[in-house]
């Protein structure tokens, strides 16, 4: 199974950029693709699991995937999927998420094999711009009505009391720069994300373009979401963290485990590596005996296991 027939079943794709020749571009030769993970906090949370999974399977299959951690974009912070302009955060603050998630973003790829991953900070070549110099060379090839006509800034700009700062709205060109310097220095030719940042990935798709690159390719993953529509990853007691000191192995295990049938299933297709019939056989399970929750434990010792090892999962399950 290649990987897009393996991002297929397991329903990891919610839009691509050019669904007709991605599968045989990327089945033709390794590839080198990104992700980017903004340093709001410093730990990763589940929402940011399905992209960093995107990666492991796009790297399990022989290709090298780039992990940028955002030192500079998290300076200013993306708009997409959000109601109001975030909280700026200081330099000093940022400092210490990066440090935070790029020890996470580490634990669950491998830098050292033939197609290692990378680990940037867009910090370090934003830095060497100054503000007319961008204006000039970058801001000038992006058309103002088209970035309107992006999704995360028409729903900004529809609500009248809140509206977006110019700040915000530049965010747009920084990521789609981020896209074509990866390209220059690293061959990079693919961004994956969350399917908010579709406006962000074709953003940088329609710069290189501009700037005679060769081309450029996007994948979007959905967002992982109750039954209701609503982000997962949030409780009453507050979110969902990937590291141990902000999240316990027991709360994390508990999460998993109380998640509703209806969503279950699609949880063990993103978020684990468990294969087809394993799955499908859990399906076949809930629908026969829906009170079991073996779908349920499963996908909270699996996580568990990959998220804190044996030892948490252990922790875990005596506590529960």
């Amino acid at each position: 199974m290649d990987i897009c027939e393996e991002l297929d079943w397991r329903a990891s794709v919610q839009q691509t950029t050019d669904p007709d020749h991605l599968p045989q571009w990327l089945a033709a030769a390794s590839r080198t693709l990104y992700a980017g993970f903004d340093p709001t906090s410093d730990g990763l949370h589940v929402g940011n699991f399905v992209a960093l999974m995107m990666l492991r399977r796009f790297q399990k299959a022989g290709h090298r995937p780039i992990v940028l951690a955002g030192g500079a974009t998290g300076m200013i912070g993306d708009p997409s999927g959000k109601n109001q302009e975030r909280t700026l955060l200081s330099p000093e603050i940022i400092d210490r998420n990066l440090q935070g998630i790029s020890g996470e973003l580490q634990q669950f790829l491998d830098f050292e094999s033939t197609n290692a991953a990378i680990l940037v900070n867009n910090y370090d070549w934003m830095k060497r711009w100054d503000y007319l110099s961008f204006l000039r060379d970058i801001g000038k090839h992006f058309p103002v009505n088209v970035m309107l006509a992006k999704e995360s800034v028409k729903t900004r700009l529809e609500q009248t009391d809140v509206g977006m700062s110019y700040t915000e709205f530049s965010y747009m060109l920084l990521q789609a720069y981020d896209f074509v310097h990866l390209h220059k220095e690293f061959g990079c030719e693919l961004q994956v994300g969350g399917s908010d940042q579709w406006g962000n990935i074709t953003a940088g798709i329609e710069l290189g373009r501009r700037l005679g690159t060769s081309p450029l390719y996007g994948i979007t993953c959905p967002l992982l979401t109750r039954s209701d529509g609503a982000k997962m990853g949030k409780t009453e007691q507050g979110t969902i963290w990937l590291s141990p000191q902000k999240t316990s192995p027991y709360a994390f295990y508990q999460y998993w485990y109380n998640v509703d049938d209806d969503v279950v299933g699609n949880c063990l297709r993103l978020l684990t590596e468990m294969e087809q019939e394993d799955i499908l056989a859990l399906d076949e399970d809930r629908q026969v005996d829906p009170g079991s929750r073996n779908s349920q434990r499963r996908l909270a010792e699996t996580i568990t296991e990959f998220v804190h090892g044996k030892d948490g999962l252990a922790k875990a399950c005596r506590a529960s």
